[in-house]
C-alpha cells in the first residue's frame, strides 16, 4: 500500500476511534450509570501505563530522563493535572450532560481558540480567513446550542458550559506541552501526562470504588473500548499517520471524529440531530480547514 494512502487511513481510522469512543462514554454514563470520574480514573492510568510501556519496549530513553529536570518535572505535572485531566473530565462531563454528538462537535471550536492566543499572544492579525474561522464558529455554537432561537438552549446550561470548557481546555492541552515535546518523545510525554492525570482524578473517584455502576456484558465491553480503542490504539495509529502524512494533514483529517460521534450517536443512542444541528457541526468543523489554508497562505506570503 502507497504510504501516503496508509497515512490517510490511519488517521481516518484513529479519528473514528476516538468519535466511537464518546458515544460508548455517553452509554455508560447515561445508561449504566458510571460516574466520569471513575471512567477517566480507569481509562488515563490503563492508557497512560500502556503507552508507557510501549515508550520502553522501544527503548525510549526519554521515560526516565525527563524527570531529571526540575523545570521539566514541574511542566509535566502542570500538563498532567491542568492538560490533560482538565480536557479528558470537561469533554466526558460534556458528554454526559448532553451527548457525545454535541460534546465532541463543541470541543472542536478549540482550533479557534488556538489561533485567536496565537494571534494576540504574538502581536499578528488574523487575516480574512481567520477571521472568518472565528465567525463560523460563533455562528455554528449559535446554531448547534439554540437552533436559531436566542430564547432557548437546545442543551443544558451547564451542558454548554462544559462543551466550552471541554474546548479551552482542549486549547490548553495543544499548547501546553509544546516545550516538553520539543526535547522528549510524544509517548513519554502523554504516557506521564495520562498517568498523572489518572492519579488526580483517582483521588476523587479511586478505581477500586466501583458501587451504583451497573455491571454486565456491554458494561464491560464499552470500557474495554473507551480504554484501548479511544485511547491507546487511535493515539499510537494518529503518531504513525503524522509520520507519513504529516501534522497538517492528519489534524484535518481529525474531522471524521465529530462525523463518526454524531453518526453513532443518533444510529445507536437515538439522539436527536436536526437539519440545524447538522449545519451547526459543518460550521463548526469547517473552521478547521479555513484556518489550515490561512496557515499555508501565511507561509507562501
Amino acid at each position: 500500500m502507497d504510504s501516503h494512502l496508509k497515512g490517510v487511513l490511519m488517521a481516518l481510522l484513529a479519528a473514528t476511534l476516538w468519535g466511537v469512543s464518546g458515544t460508548c462514554g455517553q452509554f455508560l454514563f447515561q445508561e449504566r450509570a458510571m460516574p466520569v470520574e471513575w471512567l477517566m480514573a480507569v481509562r488515563m492510568l490503563t492508557s497512560g501505563v500502556l503507552l508507557l510501556l510501549v515508550a520502553l519496549l522501544r527503548k525510549d530513553s526519554n521515560v526516565w530522563v525527563i524527570w531529571q529536570d526540575r523545570r521539566d518535572r514541574r511542566g509535566l505535572l502542570i500538563f498532567g493535572i491542568v492538560g490533560m485531566l482538565t480536557v479528558q473530565y470537561s469533554y466526558f462531563a460534556a458528554i454526559k450532560h448532553s451527548n457525545a454528538a454535541t460534546a465532541t462537535i463543541l470541543q472542536f471550536s478549540a482550533p479557534v481558540l488556538i489561533a485567536v492566543y496565537l494571534a494576540v499572544r504574538y502581536g499578528k492579525r488574523l487575516n480574512a480567513l481567520g477571521y472568518l474561522a472565528i465567525f463560523l464558529a460563533v455562528l455554528g455554537t449559535f446554531l448547534l446550542v439554540t437552533h436559531g432561537n436566542i430564547r432557548s438552549l437546545n442543551i443544558s446550561p451547564l451542558a454548554f458550559a462544559l462543551g466550552m470548557a471541554s474546548a479551552v481546555s482542549l486549547a490548553l492541552y495543544t499548547l501546553m506541552p509544546g516545550r516538553l515535546l520539543a526535547k522528549y518523545s510524544a509517548l513519554s510525554v502523554i504516557g506521564w501526562g495520562l498517568f498523572i492525570g489518572g492519579i488526580g482524578i483517582s483521588l476523587i473517584r479511586p478505581p477500586w470504588d466501583v458501587e451504583e455502576i451497573i455491571w454486565d456484558g456491554y458494561t464491560y465491553a464499552n470500557t474495554v473500548f473507551v480504554v484501548l480503542f479511544g485511547t491507546l490504539i487511535p493515539f499510537y495509529v494518529y503518531l504513525k499517520a503524522v509520520q507519513l502524512i504529516g501534522g497538517q494533514t492528519a489534524s484535518l483529517l481529525t474531522s471524521a471524529e465529530p462525523l463518526s460521534a454524531t453518526l453513532i450517536a443518533v444510529l445507536w443512542l437515538g439522539v436527536s440531530f436536526q437539519a440545524l444541528d447538522w449545519v451547526g457541526a459543518l460550521l463548526i468543523v469547517s473552521t478547521v480547514f479555513l484556518l489550515s489554508v490561512s496557515n499555508v497562505s501565511k507561509g507562501h506570503s
